[in-house]
């Protein structure tokens, strides 16, 4: 758990030991995962070996590997061709070769193929021409649209007062009216007038069609209407609209102009009956917060893109979110009191936090007794609030109590029962096993232990974290904590990444050196802990030492973070930068005395989250609420 308990000599050999052991320490056999696999925007699992990760991706289909950490792609089977019917797309149309993307397509009318990485299509058998309609004066038949003009002069000839619609430009193009005739109805009387939806203007009325119709061509989308009547005759609508960035440049009236002029166009698209049928826009879009940066066709570029931006998504042109890095870290905070005002005190002043672990219960003795100092009210309280409760359950760190409880089958069952029941009937959302100081020789009997509280937990439905020492894996074999195993069992592994210098050192030295603490990380990995299970400790107190004249260690005490600076008041203070700790050092004199600490403050905790970013890792855990500056959630918010 925390600063202010008491190390075992085991523990306390092995923080020395952990202070002295290169990065290099990590066994031969590391199994830190490095690699991730992803089908679209979610992940699948996690694998030490590159070539294990592809063997399993490929299992899947649009699945990439990226590297941990630096996220960049590996390996992908995203396809390279999709066919589609009028812009419509189904998950099995996808393809690696043109070939097989065509013959889908073949089975289709309406069809295309697009070749993901170069926009537009590749392939299609939309009609190269839309046709040619027959009118006979303002009447027409269902079947009098015919695919060649020849066929539709064919039947026209039989007809009187004829004339044909090239539907592909919506030009009168031929007709068998008589010029004697047409002088004849434009002497009389108008019959027919322009509209452009409820528009009209004075000289758009006509006596004759033909007149009416060219007009209209001059008018996108017009029609021309039948004076008295109220039939339209004639439409010049304009269905293929053109737009350049999602703004409309154009429409036309038939799909090739449309596609003569999009294809002259960057980030161009073509709608047809409300719906898009063709875009060289790049496949996939980075967007930040809905807003689109840039497109790409390949989709590891525009991961590589979204990568630089936070809260950022890559997003197919279908609206398929296929990454993003929009995960928040999950903040856990420890209470280190059951005081219900106390703990209102704590969570009222944190912004982000999702977890509050408030101690609450105990291994009372050997017998297995639960000592229980729960508050129902507190935990409505905490559940308005939206945060999760998990509360802590620790051992006294009293290591013969907790080796003669863990000799005891019956006094475990009885523990597991009763705080397992009392958590349901609580409501509460989990728990957080804080055993410490415990001998080596326990180390069996406790993964035992955690092995059957997990079984009882999820069985619950609760979720389960363990608090495990930073400790090394240089001497994590002779301790109580076998992490190979124990992190098999639980949901979370909290490491407790402070008190490299405690308050049984021999020397003075920070809480938690800053590559100290990453050493830790990194250790945890090899063990094989998978990074979304791990919470980093941050401690938000200092440890402040005082020194004699020559430097030598007389006392020390923890304070607060929230208090430091108060404790400078009046003083004669030097600060310094301690390259190896990574922090800065700060020295002062007052009352007659002297003293030295290593700065914990706003910037060292957010350098602390980068950590946990860096790896990747679930997110944090503090100890313990209430020592921090209310300014700190802020940026912790912000750094989610």
């Amino acid at each position: 758990m925390k600063w202010k308990s008491t190390a075992s000599a085991v523990l306390a050999c092995a923080m020395l030991v952990g202070a002295m052991a290169p990065a290099s320490a990590l066994a031969a056999g590391d199994r830190t995962s490095k690699y991730r696999v992803y089908q679209n925007a979610s992940a699948l699992k996690e694998f030490s070996d590159k070539n294990q990760a592809i063997l399993y991706a490929k299992s899947f289909k649009n699945t990439y590997v990226e590297q941990i950490g630096s996220r960049v792609w590996v390996w992908n089977n995203f396809p390279s061709f999709k066919v589609y019917q009028k812009e419509k797309s189904k998950p099995e149309w996808e393809f690696a070769t043109l070939e097989a993307a065509i013959s889908e397509a073949k089975k289709w009318a309406n069809a295309s193929v697009r070749k993901v990485d170069g926009g537009g299509w590749v392939w299609d058998n939309y009609p190269d021409h839309p046709g040619y309609t027959l009118y006979q004066g303002e009447n027409t038949l269902p079947n009098w649209t015919f695919a060649t003009l020849d066929q539709a002069k064919a039947e026209a000839k039989k007809w009187a007062n004829a004339h044909i619609i090239d539907l592909a430009s919506n030009k009168w193009v031929w007709d068998n009216i008589p010029a004697e005739r047409k002088t004849e109805l434009r002497a009389g009387p108008e019959a027919y007038r322009i509209y452009q939806g409820a528009k009209t203007l004075d000289g758009w009325t006509f006596a004759y069609l033909e007149d009416a119709v060219n007009e209209s061509l001059k008018w996108a989308n017009s029609t021309v209407v039948a004076i008295g009547k109220g039939k339209t005759v004639f439409s010049n609508a304009h269905a293929y609209v053109v737009r350049q960035n999602g703004a409309k440049k154009a429409s036309f009236p038939s799909l090739a102009a449309a596609l003569n002029a999009a294809s002259k166009l960057s980030e161009a698209s073509i709608e047809w009956d409300g719906r898009r049928i063709w875009s060289n826009e790049g496949y996939y879009a980075v967007l930040q917060s809905g807003k689109k940066l840039k497109s790409f066709g390949a989709p590891a570029s525009a991961a590589a893109f979204a990568n630089g931006y936070a809260d950022a998504e890559v997003v197919t042109i279908d609206g398929l979110r296929v990454w993003d890095n929009l995960k928040d870290l999950m903040y856990l905070g420890w209470n280190g009191t059951s005081n219900h005002s106390t703990i209102v005190g704590h969570v009222s002043n944190t912004q982000g936090l999702d977890i509050d672990s408030p101690t609450w219960f105990t291994l009372q003795d050997a017998k297995g007794t639960l000592k229980d100092e729960s508050n129902p009210e507190t935990i409505r309280w905490l559940k308005t609030q939206g945060v999760e409760v998990h509360p802590l359950v620790h051992n006294q760190f009293d290591s013969k109590l907790t080796s003669a409880f863990l000799a005891d089958a019956n006094a475990q069952k009885s523990f597991i029962d009763a705080l397992v029941s009392r958590l349901v009937a609580l409501g509460a959302d989990g728990l957080n096993l804080d055993f410490e100081s415990m001998a080596g020789s326990d180390r069996d009997r406790y993964t035992a232990f955690v092995k059957a509280l997990s079984e009882a937990a999820r069985a619950a439905g609760l979720t389960m974290s363990i608090d495990l020492p930073r400790g090394s894996t240089a001497w994590n074999h002779l301790t109580a904590f076998d992490h190979e195993k124990l992190h098999q069992y639980v949901d979370y592994v909290a490491i407790m990444t402070y008190d490299q210098f405690y308050s049984g050192s021999d020397s003075p030295g920070p809480v938690a050196g800053m590559s100290w603490t990453e050493q830790g990380v990194e250790e945890f990995l090899s063990y094989g802990i998978p990074r979304s299970k791990l919470l980093l400790g941050v401690p938000y107190y200092i440890r402040v030492w005082e020194v004699d004249a020559a430097g030598k260690l007389v006392s020390n005490r923890a304070v607060w973070m929230k208090d430091i600076e108060k404790a400078l008041e009046g003083a004669q203070v030097a600060r310094t930068e301690d390259a190896r700790y990574g922090l800065e050092k700060v020295e002062y004199a007052k009352d007659g005395k002297r003293y030295v600490f290593w700065m914990e403050n706003v910037a060292t905790i957010l350098a602390r989250v980068d950590i946990a970013k860096k790896h990747d890792l679930a997110g944090v855990a503090a100890w313990r609420l209430g020592y921090e500056p209310g300014e700190l959630w802020t940026e912790l918010l912000r750094a989610k």
